[in-house]
Parts: C-alpha cells; sequence; structure tokens
C-alpha cells in the first residue's frame, strides 16, 4: 500500500498490509533535538545540522533518511514551509549541541537561562539552566478582573501560541498565496498523510489564560463567565478554521485539534462538566471541519480519559492521541475492546513515561509487538509512542522500538 493510503485505510478500520507508523507527524509524535543527533550517529547517518521548530518542547526536525529508515507513514504540514537557511538563525540546546531555531522564535540570555518574549516585549516563557524545556511565566488572566474582550490581544502573549513553521512566513501581503503554495508543493512532493494541526484548544486556552488552577476554579464557581470566555474562544476558532481549510483543505488528510483533558488519575474534569462546557463546542468545530474539507478529525488529548470517550466520540471524533495507556483506565485491550469500532487509536504503542527511557531494547520489542496485537486487528490503529521521545532516551531504544513495529503482523 501507498503510505497515504495506508493511513487512511487505517481510519476507516480497514485492515493494512502493515501498521501505519507516525513519527514526528505532529508536535507530540515527534523526538527531543538533544536525542536526534544520537539517533542519527547510532544509524551511521550522516550528521546534519540540527533544526528545532517547536522551541518549547524542543523539537527537531525529522530528515528524510530517517523517516525512510523507520517507514513512516505521516508529515506535518510545516516540513512545507522554512525550507530557506534565512528562516533559521544559529543556537544552541540546553547540552551544549549546536542548532537552528526559526528567526521568530530566537530566544533571548539571561543571567540565568533563557527567556522568550512576546511581540509586545513582555517575557512569556522561561529555560532556566538545567532544564530542558520552555515553561510559561506569563498568564494574562491570572491576576485581577479577566476582561474577555481582550482575547485577540492578549492570546499572542501565551507561551503555547508561539507559531512552529509556516508561522509568519506566510503572515502580511501574499501570505495567503505562500500557505497554498507551500501545502500544494508537499502534496505534491510526498504519499505520505499529511496532517494539518489547527488546534482549536478550548480547556487549554483557558488554561493558558487564566493558569489552570484558577481557570478550573472558573468553570466550578462562574459558569457563566467560564460559558462566555468558551464561547469568545469557539467563535475565534471557527473563523480560523474558515479560514485555515480554505487555503490548505485539499492539501492535507488530517486536521489535528488540542486538548489535553486528562491527568495520570482519570479526567481533569467530570463527564458532566465535559458535557456542558465542551462536548458541544468541540462538536460544531469537528463538524465544520468536515464540512469544509475530506479530512479525518484527530484530538491531540493526554492522560486518563476513558471517561469522556463515549462523548468524544459522539462529538464527531475520529482518533484520538497519545493514547496514555500508563494512566488510570487506559488499558488496550479493554480500548479496543469497547471503543475500537468507533474511534481510531492514534498512538498507545510504547509507553514512554518509562520503559523508552529506562528499559532493554528486548523489552521494549516485546512491549511493542503486544501493543500491536492488541491495537491493530480491524484497523483503527496508527502506531505512535506515547508522546515525543525525550532528551535521555538511548537511541537503541528508539530503534528497537520502530523496528519492532516496522513489518510486525498481529497476531490473531
Amino acid at each position: 500500500m501507498k503510505r497515504r493510503d495506508r493511513v487512511m485505510a487505517a481510519l476507516d478500520h480497514r485492515e493494512t498490509d502493515r501498521v501505519p507508523v507516525d513519527l514526528g507527524g505532529h508536535r507530540s509524535s515527534g523526538i527531543s533535538a538533544i536525542a536526534y543527533p544520537r539517533l542519527r550517529a547510532y544509524l551511521g547517518l550522516a550528521p546534519k545540522p540540527v533544526r528545532v521548530y517547536d522551541i518549547q518542547q524542543q523539537l527537531a526536525v525529522l530528515d528524510d533518511d530517517v523517516l525512510d529508515r523507520f517507514g513512516v507513514d505521516t508529515i506535518e504540514l510545516g516540513r512545507g514551509f522554512a525550507l530557506d537557511d534565512a528562516d533559521w538563525t544559529d543556537w544552541a540546546l540546553p547540552d551544549g549541541t549546536p542548532c537552528q531555531v526559526p528567526v521568530w522564535v530566537a530566544p533571548e540570555r539571561t543571567e540565568r537561562g533563557w527567556v522568550i518574549r512576546s511581540a509586545t516585549g513582555r517575557v512569556i516563557a522561561q529555560m532556566p539552566d538545567g532544564a530542558l524545556y520552555f515553561e510559561s511565566t506569563y498568564f494574562p488572566f491570572a491576576e485581577g478582573e479577566a476582561d474577555h474582550g481582550r482575547l485577540e490581544e492578549v492570546m499572542t502573549e501565551c507561551m503555547w501560541n508561539i507559531a512552529a513553521p509556516p508561522g509568519p512566513l506566510v503572515e502580511g501581503p501574499g501570505g495567503d498565496d505562500r500557505m497554498i503554495a507551500g501545502a500544494r508543493r508537499l502534496r505534491e512532493g510526498t504519499d505520505r498523510a499529511i496532517i494539518g494541526l489547527f488546534g482549536g484548544n478550548l480547556m487549554e486556552n483557558g488554561q493558558f489564560l487564566y493558569r489552570n488552577d484558577n481557570f478550573l476554579a472558573l468553570l466550578a464557581a462562574e459558569p457563566e463567565r467560564a460559558h462566555d470566555l468558551l464561547e469568545r474562544l469557539t467563535e475565534r476558532h471557527l473563523k480560523n478554521l474558515e479560514k485555515y481549510l480554505g487555503l490548505v483543505g485539499p492539501y492535507i488528510d488530517i486536521i489535528l485539534f488540542g486538548d489535553d483533558l486528562g491527568m495520570q488519575t482519570g479526567p481533569q474534569i467530570s463527564p458532566r462538566m465535559y458535557r456542558e462546557f465542551f462536548k458541544p463546542r468541540h462538536g460544531r468545530m469537528w463538524q465544520r471541519a468536515k464540512e469544509l474539507a475530506d479530512v479525518k478529525v484527530m484530538l491531540h488529548c493526554c492522560g486518563g480519559v476513558r471517561p469522556l470517550l463515549a462523548d468524544l466520540i459522539d462529538a464527531g471524533l475520529d482518533c484520538i492521541n497519545p493514547v496514555q495507556i500508563s494512566c488510570k483506565g487506559m488499558d488496550a485491550t479493554e480500548l479496543k475492546r469497547d471503543f475500537g469500532r468507533d474511534i481510531t487509536f492514534w498512538g498507545g504503542g510504547c509507553d514512554t513515561q518509562w520503559l523508552l527511557a529506562h528499559g532493554t531494547p528486548d523489552a521494549i520489542r516485546e512491549h511493542v509487538r503486544h501493543q500491536v496485537d492488541i491495537m491493530s486487528p480491524g484497523g483503527g490503529f496508527v502506531f505512535q509512542q506515547v508522546h515525543n521521545v525525550l532528551a535521555d532516551v538511548p537511541a537503541e531504544n528508539i530503534v528497537a522500538m520502530l523496528d519492532a513495529v516496522g513489518g510486525h503482523v498481529a497476531r490473531a
């Protein structure tokens, strides 16, 4: 099967010639920029400049030779942009490895580490010396009376809204044409399934704006104000969705939304609260996406979200990622049995919370084969490790994981 066809068949719950594989197809299936050069060296591949497209999580752009080596079937729309050297500037990773970052997010050095400023000059993110990632430092609605009328103004003051490619490359006069051209060029140059990162976060944007504790309190204690914020966010997302899919809809296969609703022990909110605040709005956005383009809708949603799965499916969700199998209620066998006919599990292929970093290659291979045996029968499964490969993961463990799934046929 061609790579795109393999992914789409799995999403349609059809058997495929082999399990489709995602690696680096979105911002929660990638590899730490610190781990990436070690992986290339272990594979005997020529050194290449390390480009960090996701500054917050320090994720590397994966080169074609790595994608080909592991039979990867996906690619992110952003790989069609920032192709010129002028789009990148030199930096260094926390371990001292030279790298490049997009010119529009170049961090600023301070006495204790690195910071990122918004366009207004405000520090919105920091990475202290000794840390491996950036963290948010500013929450626009955390202090004082929050003015929801300022939503558009303050969204750019949140760290998680720092743009990855294409970013500012498609802003300004002629930006729409550049967006279409980049998407078309990528489509014509690959047979991989293309994932368009949209976002459309509701729960998370509330937390980015208010801070987690304040937003959860808002949902519980001031539901009218919570509804006001969420409705404003939804209308903003729908407006952006119309434009986004109007430009790139013909060139992508999957549109990715995001909302981390879970924790290690279960959902952050009750199913009742999900149905009141989020389900109708998710449903509106996901349905509109399918009306605007021939796409499958994927939600990136970490944590133990089993109690919410039936409602997510009812709202129109096609696939969920990363299927965090180490969380309460996220046993792969039970998930496949109870929901496998109605949703595609895009992930759950290898535990990254402990095993990938600390297990032996043999243990990882056995674990991956076990997960594939459970998840792949009848389609409805795309292999991906649970979230990103972190900086401390040995290269031999990454290879053991991906080689175990490559060409593996599930046992009946």
